[in-house]
């Protein structure tokens, strides 16, 4: 039984390319798009969300990679090459149908949560099927992280962690767009799922 992290220097130069290919693009993102550059019109009804979901989110990462090394007991035994190749394959798509859905959202696409007197209901793309591709793109990498470090352990605490922080941010999100915009977003919410097309 093993865990790639220290003893397979080729695994782990994969892993950290694709988690470079995740993680740089959103500290760039968290410097430039928020809606004090962006949209200088609209009212910020943030509330700590983004602050408390990348609280979370960087404690998920923490004991994530704390597990990989403190609970060995947790190590994914079962074909590990395959789960950490489709780790790899998760990341990649997560990232892939983040910056989709967040190209699709065009000028109303804030890391802060932020809403415009003209605020309007995108529902093409992947908005057609679910509310919030780019959180369920982010999801879906965290999944490839925990899966990629082959440690159960390391998946389930930083998907639960980010789920969490996840949760809030849409309460929140989702009170303001309905403030906002009315009984048309809450028909909207009717019509789709959050996350999982027809399922969550």
């Amino acid at each position: 039984m093993y865990t790639f992290l220290p003893h397979h220097p080729l695994y782990m130069a994969i892993f950290w390319i694709a988690y470079a290919i995740w993680g740089i693009p959103e500290i760039l993102g968290a410097i430039r798009q928020n809606s004090v550059r962006v949209r200088k019109e609209a009212r910020r009804e943030d509330r700590g969300s983004y602050l408390f979901l990348m609280v979370m989110l960087y404690i998920g990462l923490f004991l994530a990679f704390i597990a990989v090394y403190a609970l060995s007991v947790a190590t994914i035994a079962w074909h590990q090459t395959v789960i950490f190749f489709i780790g790899i394959a998760a990341i990649l798509l997560g990232v892939a149908l983040r910056w989709y859905a967040i190209w699709t959202l065009g000028r109303y696409f804030t890391r802060d949560v932020a809403v415009s007197p003209d605020q309007q209901i995108v529902q093409h793309g992947p908005y057609r099927y679910i509310r919030h591709p780019a959180y369920s793109g982010s999801l879906l990498t965290v999944v490839g992280v925990g899966l990629a470090l082959l440690n159960w352990a390391s998946l389930i605490v930083l998907v639960v962690c980010t789920f969490i922080g996840y949760l809030y941010r849409v309460r929140v999100e989702e009170q303001a767009l309905c403030q906002t915009i009315g009984q048309p977003y809450r028909d909207y919410m009717r019509r789709t799922r959050r996350f999982i097309p027809f399922v969550l």
